[in-house]
């Protein structure tokens, strides 16, 4: 399971959030380093985080065109989620469930 860690720079959509996450790479010729920020929309179920919040978001199946991440912590404390974040998680609670 992928995951990033973030900061959450908007809230205004119903149960999404959009997360800026900030990596670094280096020029193949000159080798400087350099920094590369990319928009993420992340799944959130209960709206617990708030614009500026470090989060940590997972990867998971598409929830719809752009989302295909889920949040699962907001400044260091856990969420609870109800979509699973990856298809190992899935089949693990297909197998609980049955039993």
């Amino acid at each position: 399971m992928r995951t990033k860690t973030g900061v959450v720079t908007s809230t205004k959509m119903q149960k999404t959030i959009v997360v800026k996450v900030e990596t670094s790479k280096t020029h193949p010729k000159y080798k400087k380093r350099y920094h590369v920020t990319k928009k993420y929309y992340a799944h959130d179920e209960t709206a617990v985080a708030k614009d500026g919040d470090k989060v940590t978001i997972a990867e998971t199946r598409p929830l719809s065109r752009l989302k295909r991440w889920n949040l699962v912590e907001v400044n260091g404390q856990k969420v609870e989620s109800k979509i699973p974040a990856s298809n190992s998680q899935l089949a693990n609670q297909q197998l609980v469930t049955s039993n």
